[in-house]
Formats: C-alpha cells, structure tokens, sequence
C-alpha cells in the first residue's frame, strides 16, 4: 500500500520525478563543453563520470524521500501503523528506486553514446548501474531519515552517506572500465551484489530507527 501511495505521488509531482534526470543530463552534457570534446579524452573519462553523474543525481534526490510525508504529517501514521516499519521505510525506497535510480539506468546508454563509451562498455554499465543504484536509493535513506526535521537537509545529508557511497561507485566505474577493456566484470558485479544484499538487510532497519528518533526529537 505504501509502495502504491508513493508511486501515486510520485507521478502527482513531476517536478521531483524529472529533476535528477535533467541533472544527470546536464552534468553529463556539460562536461564535455567545460573539459574537452575530444572523443579519445571522453571515452576514458566516461565511466567514472557516468557514475559520479548518477550518483549525485541520487543524492540530489533523497532529502524529498520522507520530507513530504513528515510536513503533512502523514510520516507519524506510519510510525504508528501495525506495519512492520522496515517494510514500510523498504516501499519507500523501492518506489523512490523505480522513479530515479531505474531512470537513470535507462537513459544511461544515451549519455555514453554522447561520451564516446565504446559499446563493449554498455552492458557493464547497465549492469552496474541495476545493482549499484538500488544501494545509493537505500544507503541515502538513512541520511533521509536522519534529516527529514531539518529545514536545509540536503547539504547535511551529502556530508553523512558520500563516505558510504564510495565503495558503490568504485566498484561500478570499475565494472564499466573492466567491460570496456574486455576483462571480466563478474568480480565486480559480485561485490555490487554483497554490497546490495547488506544493503537491504540493514538499511531498512536503520532508517526505520532513525525515523523514530528524528520524529520524536
């Protein structure tokens, strides 16, 4: 039900569904007119780009994940639901997931075409991005949660999870670059797959905890 609501919400207010992906599609066009357009110079480039892109994209999209339902007041029948609150902070974010990180993941390939990503490079982004994106929505909703009383939480929300985004976004600009130089990916594939299962085992978990503390204080 949760999940369906922030869908249904989600859709209602376009502007929060469509800024993170004009921001991933400015940083990524910008790049090029700031640093250089020569292809060679790009294509080495692109994979960490890609991913630093998408990974702010995903934090520039956190601080709405609990802000609207703590304003209108909604966030404390949650807290007071029979449901369990992991359950509800994981609908939550899987919702937020669809909307941002799946989107992202989609017109990915777009932005590497524009960056000179040779081809080989493609599906190691892809893949990269379906496994490391769901971590960034669930890390990030810990700052969330963190700062969903604060008027400007964005900024504090960057200073607390970008310590816990990095190993995310090593190993997948590392996956992408090991596809693009025809090593083998599935070793970095694996470690975004553990880092997405603890993810998702703990997170929820956190958040939920962090809710509780931020609501009552």
């Amino acid at each position: 039900m949760t999940f369906k609501r922030d869908m249904v919400l989600a859709f209602r207010r376009k502007s929060e569904l469509v800024n993170p992906l004009i921001f991933f599609l400015i940083v990524a066009s910008l790049f090029p007119i700031g640093v250089s357009p020569e292809p060679n110079f790009l294509s080495q480039l692109a994979p960490g780009l890609l991913w630093v892109a998408a990974l702010l994209a995903t934090l520039l999209s956190m601080e709405s994940l609990f802000k609207s339902d703590f304003e209108d007041g909604s966030l404390e029948q949650l807290l007071l639901s029979p449901q369990p609150l992991f359950l509800i902070v994981l609908s939550k974010v899987a919702a937020h997931w669809l909307m941002s990180g799946l989107a992202l993941t989609l017109i990915a390939p777009l932005l590497g075409v524009m960056l000179f990503l040779p081809s080989e490079g493609m599906p190691g982004l892809m893949l990269s991005l379906l496994l490391g994106t769901p971590t960034l929505s669930l890390i990030g909703a810990i700052g969330a949660a963190l700062t969903v009383g604060l008027r400007r939480g964005g900024v504090l929300i960057s200073l607390l999870v970008l310590p816990l985004y990095i190993p995310v976004l090593i190993f997948g600009s590392s996956a992408v670059q090991a596809a693009v130089t025809g090593l083998p990916l599935s070793g970095y594939l694996a470690l975004l797959g553990a880092l997405l299962a603890l993810a998702l085992a703990l997170a929820p978990i956190a958040a939920g905890a962090a809710l509780r503390i931020s609501v009552s204080g």
